[in-house]
């Protein structure tokens, strides 16, 4: 799909992937590249991005993060951390937000995990040898469907949107 407006409206979160179905690293490459263009608060660019193919790492991960099991069975796992800015949420997301699209232009499927203050993201920092001055934002699954999966609805665009004010239904 290269439409992009596509690529938005028909991406979702996959967790059932194809075991041992390597990524080209060349694509990983272009996801995150993708990445590093998204939006920042101050142009700080505060993230870094561990990529994880290794499948002994992933099952680490798997079993460190409690709602990542499916890590484990993806064929990469990127790991976005940024440096502890004033904005580093709002920036780490935006970066996570252009890998899951990117991967989903390139067909790819995926599956992010919080990692923002969760217990696990010390054993995640520590694991990959990250300095402390660094937060987890997240975990991004990375791998190819084992099946086609039906997409979970939307709320329709007319309960959603609010033109000029915020009006209840």
């Amino acid at each position: 799909m290269s439409n992009l407006l596509e690529v938005l409206k028909s991406r979702s979160s996959q967790r059932d992937f194809l075991d041992n179905k390597p990524i080209p690293r060349e694509q990983l490459k272009q996801i995150i590249d993708c990445a590093r263009f998204a939006a920042t608060a101050r142009n700080v660019q505060p993230w870094e991005f561990v990529v994880v193919t290794e499948p002994g790492v992933r099952q680490q991960i798997a079993e460190i993060a409690t709602t990542g099991k499916f890590i484990a069975q993806a064929s990469a796992c990127v790991i976005v951390f940024c440096q502890d800015t004033k904005y580093y949420l709002e920036d780490g997301c935006a970066a996570t937000e252009n890998i899951l699209i990117a991967a989903a232009a390139l067909g790819i499927s995926s599956c992010w995990v919080a990692g923002d203050k969760k217990p696990y993201d010390e054993a995640i920092r520590n694991l990959l040898s990250v300095p402390q001055n660094y937060k987890l934002v997240s975990l991004i699954a990375l791998g190819y469907d084992k099946e086609e999966a039906d997409r979970a609805p939307k709320r329709p665009l007319t309960e959603v949107l609010h033109w000029e004010k915020f009006k209840s239904l």
